[in-house]
Formats: structure tokens, C-alpha cells, sequence
């Protein structure tokens, strides 16, 4: 029993070794396409992360920082947006999603979810339902003027009962997954927004523009 069970384990072992950098890989590639979709028009990437100082700085090569944010522009070099990546947990797991920020109308403009575990045909619905989906295409989480906070919560409503830019309508049948996600961008926009006002400047090469400006 001892020699089949490290038999076992020697296999585990292996197919664990075999099959983990090309799931990196896929988890790569899925994070890159998910960059483009979330911010519309975006032909160019660039990558940035908080340093130690609480700075955005680009990141340097063979870094491997815990946090990325993502800065998306267009053709011509225009800056269009940003793309921040964030977690939470959902009603099964831990749901992992990005979305699009215009720092120019404080607007979540594109949202998608890159892990989830949810229900099927009930919590999955956070990344296949067009009605909730549309949520994410005008989000208000403009902040105040002294731009150290989101004017207003970000939450989760019932379905059909959205009267603000801020809310989420949330999806009947996968109420603690919807409200899930509400409470996800609570805490991500309430986090990143100011960083974002405080570094704009570092996202669109523009050194004229400065916090408080």
C-alpha cells in the first residue's frame, strides 16, 4: 500500500509539472486578451505597478510585482484608459475579474471575468448575462473633490431596480454572486481611484497634469 500510494504520488507530481507552466501560459494569454476587451478602441499596452513609495512606475523587466495595472491606448498614441485587475469572494469561490477605468469621465467602461467557479446556469451568469454585462459600460465611480474617495458606494441592487450610474442591477436567481461583484468594485475603485488621480500624469505622458488639477 506504502508503494503504490508513492506511486501515486510521484504521478501527481509529474502531471503537476507537465501541465502547470502551460496553464500559466493559458492564464497569460486569457489576462492579455481580457486587457484589450476591457478598454474599446485599445491597440497598445503598457504595464505599470505601485512601488514601495506608493508610486506607479512602468515595470521593468524580470519583475514580478503582485499587482498590475494596465494602460491602454489607440492608435494614433491617444491615452484611452486603464485596466485593473480584482477579487473577491463569490457564493463557491473566489471570483477574479478586470475592468476598464476612463480616469477622463471616472467611468467603468468594460468589465470581464477571468476566474470564476460560480453555479452554472445560475452564478456564471456574472460573465455571460448582456443585461448585467451592460452594468459595466457607463459605471459611476467618480471620486470627490479632493479625490481621496468614490463619491458614492458601489452596491448591488435587485433586479429592474437600478436608478444610479453607481449601482449594479443585479441578476435574480444569482443574488449573492451579483451582490459579489458589486462589493468587488467597492473595494477595488475605492483603492485605485485616488492612486490613479494622484498618477495620471505617468499614464498619459503628460506632465502638465498634477492631483488636484
Amino acid at each position: 500500500m506504502v508503494g503504490i500510494g508513492l506511486i501515486c504520488a510521484a504521478l501527481i507530481a509529474t502531471v503537476y509539472q507537465s501541465t502547470a507552466e502551460r496553464i500559466k501560459k493559458l492564464k497569460a494569454e486569457a489576462l492579455e486578451q481580457a486587457v484589450y476587451q476591457v478598454i474599446p478602441g485599445m491597440k497598445e499596452k503598457k504595464t505599470f505597478m505601485v512601488n514601495n513609495e506608493g508610486e506607479v512606475v512602468p515595470v521593468q523587466d524580470g519583475s514580478a510585482p503582485a499587482e498590475l495595472i494596465f494602460a491602454g491606448y489607440g492608435e494614433d498614441g491617444r491615452f484611452l484608459g486603464l485596466a485593473i485587475q480584482a477579487s473577491g469572494m463569490g457564493f463557491a469561490d473566489v471570483i477574479k475579474v478586470i475592468y476598464g477605468y476612463d480616469p477622463q469621465k471616472q467611468l467603468v467602461i468594460g468589465y470581464r471575468v477571468l476566474d470564476n467557479k460560480e453555479t452554472p446556469g445560475l452564478g456564471d451568469k456574472i460573465e455571460k448575462d448582456e443585461d448585467f454585462l451592460a452594468n459595466f459600460k457607463a459605471l459611476d465611480v467618480s471620486l470627490t473633490d479632493d479625490r481621496k474617495t468614490i463619491k458614492n458606494t458601489v452596491t448591488t441592487v435587485k433586479n429592474g431596480q437600478k436608478k444610479n450610474a453607481w449601482e449594479i442591477d443585479g441578476i435574480t436567481g444569482a443574488t449573492i454572486s451579483s451582490r459579489a461583484i458589486g462589493a468587488i468594485f467597492q473595494e477595488s475603485t475605492q483603492k485605485w481611484m485616488p492612486i490613479i488621480a494622484d498618477n495620471i500624469q505617468v499614464f498619459t505622458n503628460d506632465t502638465s497634469l498634477s492631483h488636484g488639477q
